[in-house]
């Protein structure tokens, strides 16, 4: 028997949204008081890493999920 699985929505996508929205501002809110941290994201790609590393979880996701019959 299948499992039916729910396809992701606006509401998925928005939330997730929110929340890297929210955590962009929180390290800029913390560097403004903390100038180190604000001299290690600027320094440092830490942003394109993180990115990168979501991006290949996700895709791994995907490629490792069996295939639907």
């Amino acid at each position: 028997m299948a499992e039916s699985r729910r396809s992701v929505g606006w509401r998925e996508v928005l939330i997730v949204a929110a929340i890297a929205v929210a955590a962009v501002l929180a390290v800029d809110a913390l560097a403004t008081f903390v100038p180190s941290i604000g001299d290690l994201f600027r320094g440092t790609p830490v942003m394109v890493v993180l990115l990168l590393v979501a991006s290949a979880l996700v895709l791994w996701r995907i490629a490792a999920r069996p295939p639907e019959t």
